[in-house]
């Protein structure tokens, strides 16, 4: 839901153009944040230039009881946001009220909320901390845990990702192709047994500054799954990677067993083996 801002506190600067892309994108984000982490109350906001410090204004949340965190204000060093916003690393406390760890400025706002165990995510986009993702659980319920953690920071980077590509037009020269249009343009090339329409294929990746020219046997495997492989390699799981491609995990899992099958491999550790022994993974 979005949260009401207090006028006192302020909002976001409208002319802040990475805070509007988080704005932006944070109400399917923490949709999609509560969904894989099945953390009963997730919120999150951007930040914002006050008197020469960088604070936070929470401005939305799913699960939430009342209206406490609404145009909640997360000032540097304070709390867990606020050491998150300093750090720039992503923090948790199992039990916020009795933690050591961080100040207690915000224990009426927590307690309101009924909350124990409390994560903190930064999105950072062009190298700074833009905003937050907060994830919690409420009391009888177990404290937040490293897969918890995990999955959290998986969808901070998804947003970050996709805020900075949001943001790319004012970066990159207009008419430069897309990496990522280059990569299924070469995928298709593999695919393509027809050989006149091979050789214009890869005259127009060469000509749209695709560097090395796709050779046909080269790589057995698409850019999906190529892309999962890379991220089974760090040890993601399905759900991870569902959350890191934004696919489903039935998809995932069917890439998956493609690649597999490709690679001649009977489970996804062998598969990554077989994908670096041919020179398929960075």
């Amino acid at each position: 839901m979005a949260l009401k801002s207090n006028p006192k506190k302020g909002s976001v600067d409208p002319g802040d153009a990475v805070s509007r892309a988080i704005e932006t994108l944070l109400p399917e984000r923490l949709q999609r944040m509560k969904r894989f982490t099945g953390l009963p109350v997730v919120f999150g906001g951007a930040t914002r230039p006050v008197a020469g410090q960088t604070d936070l204004v929470v401005s939305r949340a799913v699960g939430a009881l009342g209206d406490s965190l609404g145009g909640l204000v997360i000032r540097p060093g304070l709390g867990l946001g606020g050491t998150v916003l300093s750090q720039g690393l992503p923090r948790w406390v199992s039990d916020y009220a009795g933690s050591t760890t961080i100040t207690h400025d915000y224990d009426p706002v927590v307690a309101a909320e009924g909350m124990t165990s409390v994560l903190a995510v930064p999105l950072v986009v062009r190298g700074s901390v833009h905003g937050l993702l907060y994830g919690a659980v409420r009391e009888h319920q177990s404290p937040i845990g490293d897969r918890g953690v995990r999955d959290a920071v998986v969808v901070a980077q998804q947003l970050q990702r996709d805020a900075e590509q949001r943001l790319a037009p004012e970066q990159e020269p207009s008419g430069r192709p897309g990496a990522s249009a280059l990569a299924d343009l070469a995928a298709l090339i593999e695919e393509t047994d027809d050989p006149a329409l091979r050789d214009r294929l890869l005259r127009i990746h060469r000509d749209l500054g695709g560097g090395r020219t796709p050779r046909r046997g080269r790589c057995p495997l698409g850019p999906r799954e190529l892309d999962a492989l890379r991220l089974v390699a760090i040890g993601a799981s399905n759900v991870e990677i569902a959350a890191e491609l934004g696919l489903s995990r039935q998809t995932v899992k069917a890439y998956m067993h493609s690649a597999m099958q490709k690679l001649d491999a009977p489970n996804r550790t062998a598969a990554v083996h077989a994908a670096r022994l041919a020179g398929l993974l960075d």
